[in-house]
């Protein structure tokens, strides 16, 4: 047995432990995104693979027999990769996702009253139909999504955008009106109420990553009474997923044994 962790989330981190804690061969992969990806306690390597067959002649000449997708729920083009790679070699693929956030109803508080007011989502199904409801007035929106799609928001340039990236980026943001600050989760409710304040945010954008490292925001949007244009996650081939490393593990056959 040879696994393949594709990685670059909390859940790849806790089962790469989880693999080397039981010495089982595995081998982790960071897309590369990150200026200083976290160190993982496998043989680790960088980069993408050069597409499906990249990927497929990498697994083969790995000798890898187990594919687990861990990558981040907006990966798509990995996540789609991975399953096409997979069923090119019939090697078996598992998916380890987080649970997506869903919208939580209120008692009736007042806004302000933390924990009272029920969630204000629009929801919509792309980075284009996120930047179709920013349209109105100005407003300064917190857009949590990343570095990635941040050219897409210029085509709304009447808004002040607050920028929370992981990394400091190389070029200046393509945002005519922004505030940017670096940092990397996971987050408080109490942060980012203060980040929320301090910027006087009046809309989030942000994608149905799911978790609890970056839920706070829609906590703290929660607690302001705030609306949020939340994007759905992207449609992929049928697959077998999981959000526990404990199936994971079963479906290696390695479960330990836990008193049951």
């Amino acid at each position: 047995m040879k696994v393949l962790i594709l990685g670059g989330t909390t859940e790849a981190s806790a089962l790469a432990r989880a693999l080397a804690e039981r010495e089982i061969p595995a081998l982790f992969s960071y897309a590369g995104r990150v200026t200083a990806p976290k160190p993982q306690p496998l043989p680790t390597r960088v980069g993408g693979f050069g597409g499906v067959d990249g990927l497929a002649a990498f697994l083969a000449a790995e000798r890898i027999t187990h594919l687990v997708d861990a990558t981040h729920p907006f990966a798509e083009r990995m996540s789609r990769h991975a399953v096409a790679a997979a069923e090119r070699l019939g090697i078996a693929l598992l998916a380890l996702t987080r649970p997506p956030w869903a919208p939580q109803h209120g008692d009736g508080g007042k806004p302000g009253d933390c924990g009272q007011q029920g969630d204000r989502w629009q929801r919509v199904d792309s980075i284009g139909a996120a930047v179709s409801a920013l349209s109105g007035p100005p407003q300064r929106v917190l857009l949590a999504i990343g570095r990635m799609h941040l050219a897409a928001f210029a085509a709304r340039p009447e808004h002040h955008y607050v920028l929370r990236l992981v990394d400091l980026p190389v070029d200046p943001p393509p945002l005519p009106r922004h505030t940017l600050t670096v940092d990397r989760g996971p987050f408080t409710l109490e942060g980012d109420l203060a980040l929320l304040r301090e910027h006087g945010v009046e809309r989030l954008v942000c994608k149905n990553a799911g978790g609890a490292g970056a839920a706070a925001k829609l906590e703290a949007a929660r607690a302001l009474g705030l609306p949020v244009v939340m994007i759905d996650r992207p449609a992929l081939p049928p697959r077998l997923e999981t959000h526990a490393i404990d199936d994971v593990l079963e479906w290696l056959g390695h479960m330990t044994d836990r008193g049951v």
